[in-house]
């Protein structure tokens, strides 16, 4: 039994240390654009957004951990292709008015930004004075993409 046990210890160990091998995508594109908003809006952004939607990932030790490692690098490819601010200026006014409401709607909602990620980084709690600011600039967005 214990043989057993120690040979299914040594194949877990390698196992665990084998997958450590797997490449991981942690590449940060260069930056196209920043977004036009104030200062005190950038900074919600920066601290609650930017990990996962934009190509300024700051990408924490625990990132190079497999299978961690994988989990945060499909979140930051997928927050990426749902919406990269680093690539705003790819969007049309009216798509960046829809992009806009899409982050008022998933914040009000809680989706944005996700509990779990709030719990590894606590700075990315949006206050309501946050969310008052996002609000505004959703509906800023609202009315440039009517016109």
């Amino acid at each position: 039994m214990r043989r057993t046990m120690a040979w299914g210890a040594g194949v877990f160990g390698f196992a665990c240390l084998a997958i450590q091998l797997i490449p991981i995508d942690r590449r940060n594109p260069p930056v196209e654009t920043e977004v036009t908003v104030a200062p005190e809006l950038r900074a919600v952004l920066r601290r609650a957004c930017y990990d996962c939607h934009s190509n300024e990932t700051v990408w924490p030790w625990y990132s190079r951990i497999a299978p961690i490692s994988w989990l945060i690098a499909h979140d930051v490819h997928e927050g990426r292709d749902e919406m990269n601010l680093s690539a705003w200026n790819r969007l049309a006014a009216n798509r960046q008015a829809h992009a806009r409401r899409e982050i008022w709607e998933e914040v009000a909602e809680g989706k944005m930004p996700p509990r779990l990620y709030v719990l590894a980084h606590p700075a990315a709690h949006l206050s309501p004075k946050d969310k008052s600011l996002l609000r505004e600039w959703s509906a800023a967005g609202q009315h440039r993409g009517r016109e």
